[in-house]
């Protein structure tokens, strides 16, 4: 099997596509679409102090890592990767407001735990089976916009059956699948 392209390399070939600007003093570095595809992070991740929007979209990560070098990181989106387990937000977590993390292979949400910040998860198309999971997310003070779509948990049900299935666990929040939450939503959550 081939070999994946690196974090290293990923940074570098975005150095050389973003001519004269250096990774390390990037705000917003995106590392997406390699191709061979990165197939884990690494500790040159570490490297992108300033960074507060990092993606690492559209690659064959299957791990989540550490990542202490990261000290203003806002928003990490690592959708469209092969990712099993939310885990390695402990440095992070003081500042991350938003993870994006759809079409991955999740099917519990721990690990989200020390994201004090966090306001907006996207999670559409993964392995969630059990609304109990949801759960994990009341304990979340930020939290106020949740993306589930396309998870297990809503077989059988239309999206206006899911959200208030959905505020009913996570009551902080403001916007279920792209849509806000109405008043109506809020009675159907209390109702159930």
């Amino acid at each position: 099997m081939s070999k994946g392209t690196s974090c290293a390399k990923a940074i570098q070939l975005w150095e050389e596509k973003n001519e004269g600007k250096t990774a390390a003093e990037a705000e917003a570095v995106k590392l997406t679409c390699m191709i061979p595809p990165v197939d884990k992070m690494d500790n040159a991740l570490n490297s992108l102090a300033v960074c507060k929007h990092l993606s690492l979209s559209t690659n064959a990560i299957d791990r989540m890592i550490n990542l202490p070098g990261l000290k203003s990181l806002e928003i990490l989106s690592l959708g469209r990767n092969m990712i099993k387990k939310i885990q390695g937000l402990e440095e992070v977590g003081q500042t991350l407001r938003e993870l994006w993390i759809s079409y991955n292979q999740i099917e519990k949400l721990d690990g989200l735990q020390p994201c004090v910040k966090l306001q907006v998860l996207f999670m559409s198309n993964n392995k969630i089976k059990s609304f109990e999971e949801l759960e994990k997310l009341a304990s979340l003070p930020e939290i106020t916009n949740v993306l589930f779509v396309g998870n297990p948990i809503y077989d059988g049900l239309t999206r206006d059956e899911a959200k208030p299935l959905v505020l009913k666990r996570v009551p902080n929040v403001k916007t279920i699948d792209g849509e806000m939450v109405t008043e109506e939503i809020r009675q159907k959550a209390l109702e159930d």
